[in-house]
């Protein structure tokens, strides 16, 4: 992957995220999701240090229910943690730009690793040439 698909900015904007603490409030978040993960801020100005969630750590985009003005969404990791958002419905959702990311994140891994699969085999099997042809 080079370093411009990494740095790539999908979607950028405001999403709630309801918090870990016992009363579970929803606060509002500066997202910027990437090619390579979704990063969470506390200020518009994205000074505070934000949380990144990388794509690779995350299993699915779960539960996407719409009530009322909002769309409710979570986000399942590879830890099975569980991270609830929601986002108002009228611009195109952010769950939906979240999942297209992961598909696109994990197609580009796998292509990756049945290139380097492929390598490890020509590498380790030096009598073969392309085509499947031995050398005399």
């Amino acid at each position: 992957m080079s370093a411009a698909e990494i740095c790539q900015v999908l979607k950028e904007g405001e999403l709630e995220k309801r918090s870990d603490n016992l009363l579970q409030f929803w606060k509002r978040k500066t997202c910027v999701l990437t090619t390579d993960s979704l990063n969470i801020y506390a200020d518009t100005q994205k000074r505070s240090k934000g949380k990144e969630l990388k794509l690779q750590s995350i299993k699915k985009v779960d539960c996407v229910e719409r009530t009322g003005k909002f769309v409710y969404f979570t986000i399942v990791t590879t830890d099975n943690k569980e991270i609830d958002f929601r986002c108002s419905g009228e611009d195109n959702c952010w769950n939906a730009v979240i999942t297209m990311a992961l598909i696109d994140y994990q197609n580009r891994k796998a292509i990756q690793d049945f290139k380097t699969r492929q390598d490890n085999e020509m590498l380790a099997s030096p009598g073969l040439v392309k085509g499947g042809d031995h050398v005399a």
